[in-house]
């Protein structure tokens, strides 16, 4: 090993122990695809996944009417990513993973002690809403020696789907509206690294996606339905820019931190239309930070820790609670033997303090609410595991 004995065991992977402080981050953001993978020794292949439960509650209601119950359930995160170093100079690298998702669940909520079953500020009566992307992409990095070190230029492309439902009318739930889409869209960073103090500093942009959705309304009961079900929806998911940095500090020893900027203020609205007539999801959110900060110790030849913090800004506005995340990481590195490698991670999500000031009247009119919905400050937590192997 080199003289911080951290190259073999963390100078390509510390960034991925860590991702378990962005699994839950602003937005609808979470999962990154596993470029890091690039700068690993060798042929590789990586796969993992990430638990997370976020435990938002709402317990507030019109001014202070008792409302009980969880809106965002537990969703999973996962990550596969294989490289193939073409020669000493290219290297390419296949990876997956779902980039953005959201899930609210109304079912379960009650107001003032009694079942309500659906979002009683939405014009349609939602009771529940989710949708999931799906990121297939392609990068490669073309590196070559300058000074102490290596640069390389990294660049690829992606396919993202979308597929969103949602139910409404009530706690009967008596229509389904579901939309899909897929679109294209490209990255391309550069990085230095030197790998005897195993250091690495990287950019990395990521483009935004168009969303140019179609689906149908339909009955849950599969009754006769609409004589023409069609659905369409319109807007954006963001742009987003990542700059990294990792190095040794003295033996052993490894630091890190990244700041990532999120352009969510392109999601004003969604717009879509159903037989029912146009209407839209409101966000008018603002961009997205997230920074991240950490420290990673060999304490044998295969065994390795980090401990990281990561804070989220919240996007909202007051149009929807989406406040500020931190959360505390715990991650760890063993290799069985010399090509496997096992990873693990622990998160614990402190969830700031929020409150809805607007509701939706209809399109996009905000009728101004205070103090509508109050999610009080929320424990979340998450878990991570993955495992690589190299030839």
């Amino acid at each position: 090993m080199n003289n911080f004995g951290l190259k073999a065991l963390l100078g390509a992977g510390c960034f991925s122990l860590a991702l378990i402080g962005t699994a839950h981050a602003g937005g609808f953001s979470r999962g990154t695809a596993d470029t890091d993978i690039l700068f690993e020794d060798g042929n590789a292949a990586r796969a993992g996944f990430t638990v997370v439960v976020p435990n938002r509650s709402r317990n507030s209601f019109a001014g202070g009417v008792p409302v009980s119950g969880y809106e965002n359930p537990t969703y999973v995160i996962p990550s596969l990513a294989a490289k193939y170093k073409v020669n000493d100079a290219l290297a390419c690298a296949l990876t997956y993973t779902t980039p953005f998702g959201g899930h609210s669940d109304f079912t379960g909520l009650t107001i003032g002690g009694g079942h309500v079953g659906f979002d009683p500020t939405s014009t349609t009566g939602s009771s529940e809403q989710k949708f999931i992307t799906h990121e297939f992409g392609g990068t490669c990095a073309y590196g070559f020696n300058m000074g102490k070190g290596r640069f390389s230029l990294l660049g690829g492309v992606f396919y993202q789907t979308l597929d969103f439902d949602q139910w409404v009318g009530g706690p009967a739930r008596p229509f389904i509206f579901h939309l899909e889409d897929g679109q294209v869209g490209w990255r391309v960073g550069a990085a230095y690294e030197i790998p005897e103090i195993a250091l690495r500093a990287q950019v990395m942009y990521r483009s935004g996606t168009a969303i140019d959705a179609s689906g149908d309304l339909t009955l849950t009961s599969g009754g006769p339905g609409f004589p023409n079900p069609h659905a369409e929806g319109h807007g954006k998911f963001p742009q987003s820019f990542e700059a990294k940095v990792q190095s040794g500090v003295a033996p052993g020893w490894l630091a890190y931190g990244s700041v990532k900027w999120t352009d969510w203020s392109v999601m004003n609205y969604v717009d879509y239309s159903t037989p029912l007539g146009p209407n839209s999801l409101n966000f008018l959110w603002r961009d997205g930070w997230t920074v991240t900060g950490g420290v990673a110790h060999a304490f044998t030849d295969s065994l390795a820790g980090t401990v990281s913090l990561t804070w989220d800004r919240g996007v909202s506005t007051g149009h929807d609670i989406q406040s500020d995340v931190w959360t505390l990481g715990f991650g760890g590195s063993y290799k069985p033997m010399k090509n496997v490698e096992l990873r693990g991670g622990l998160g614990i999500l402190f969830l700031a303090e929020g409150t809805q000031n607007y509701t939706q009247a209809a399109g996009h009119v905000e009728v101004a609410a205070p103090g509508i919905w109050h999610s009080p400050g929320d424990v979340g937590y998450a878990g991570s595991l993955s495992m690589s192997v190299k030839w």
